[in-house]
């Protein structure tokens, strides 16, 4: 459904090497060379930059890639709906979502695996930035981030809940006995916070920023569960999504305050391509985050 030519290219894009490409691909470099300049004749343009190692793809051939790319989405998304109207969805679903929503996401995939049995899932836990990437590559089906990182027009959403963030602390802490915490007062003690790449930092520095709070957290991490490790440790404090806890349950030794002054609620959803027609995967995982988002709404 589409020449092996444009399927090399995507490999070749993503390995940034011939040899490895090629074993990918499971053909000889040689042969993986000559249908990329077969390719470059085929369209009229140079696609890879000459040299004795691959360095980069020409702009044309960027160009060349993403059609290459959107070729491939459409014959898998033609293989999905053939099959599926055999014997039902069959294939992978690829999903990326961001740390602080890994917990919460089970609760889509495993309504999507017990709809659609026979579909293999893949969870990814990725930066915003990096969900992105991949999901204009088509790298991934869809994504779990927050609504406000995808407002570009290629992009389609589904919001699934709103969240509040609260800030968790050792029970042996000086804030032991207090039931909230304001987040001016966050910003004076010890934090341990997400690393600055991280789409949640970024919302959770923004709240300081709009009350002229400069908090200097002493650890960061990339992991939720190397920042609950650290809190639980009894050296820092930090802030979370309250979702990140309503699922596996508040860790022992560990105080959970409510962040008051202000109080901010953040959407998080299914983010996926805007593409018609849609693929049969992608449209049977947006029906099921838009039946979860109602579930989801109830308990709002």
């Amino acid at each position: 459904m589409i020449s092996r030519k444009y399927l090399y290219l995507i490999a070749l894009a993503k390995e940034k090497h011939f040899g490895r490409a090629a074993a990918v691909c499971n053909i000889s470099a040689s042969t993986l060379s000559a249908a990329i300049r077969e390719l470059e004749r085929e369209v009229g343009v140079a696609v890879v930059e000459r040299g004795k190692t691959f360095t980069s793809l020409t702009p044309e051939g960027r160009c060349v890639l993403e059609y290459a790319r959107r070729m491939a989405a459409s014959a898998n998304d033609l293989k999905q709906a053939l099959a599926k109207s055999r014997s039902g969805l069959t294939g992978r679903l690829r999903l990326a979502v961001i740390p602080t929503a890994l917990t919460v996401v089970a609760s889509l995939t495993s309504a999507f695996s017990r709809r659609y049995p026979m579909v293999t899932i893949e969870v990814l836990s990725l930066s915003t930035p990096e969900i992105l990437t991949r999901l204009r590559s088509f790298a991934v089906d869809g994504a779990i981030a927050y609504l406000e990182s995808a407002n570009a027009e290629d992009l389609a959403t589904q919001p699934l809940w709103k969240e509040t963030h609260v800030l968790i602390t050792a029970a042996s802490s000086a804030l032991d006995g207090r039931e909230s915490i304001t987040w001016r007062q966050a910003a004076e003690i010890p934090l341990c916070l997400l690393t600055p790449d991280m789409q949640n930092r970024k919302t959770i520095n923004s709240v300081f920023t709009g009350l002229g709070c400069r908090p200097q957290p002493t650890m960061e991490t990339n992991s939720i569960i190397s920042m609950l490790a650290h809190v639980c440790a009894g050296s820092w404090s930090s802030i979370v999504p309250r979702s990140v806890l309503d699922l596996i349950g508040t860790p022992e030794g560990m105080r959970v305050l409510e962040l008051t002054e202000p109080s901010v609620v953040w959407a998080t959803g299914l983010i996926t391509l805007a593409r018609e027609p849609g693929s049969p995967m992608v449209e049977a995982l947006t029906d099921e985050a838009r039946a979860l988002a109602g579930i989801f709404d109830k308990f709002e």
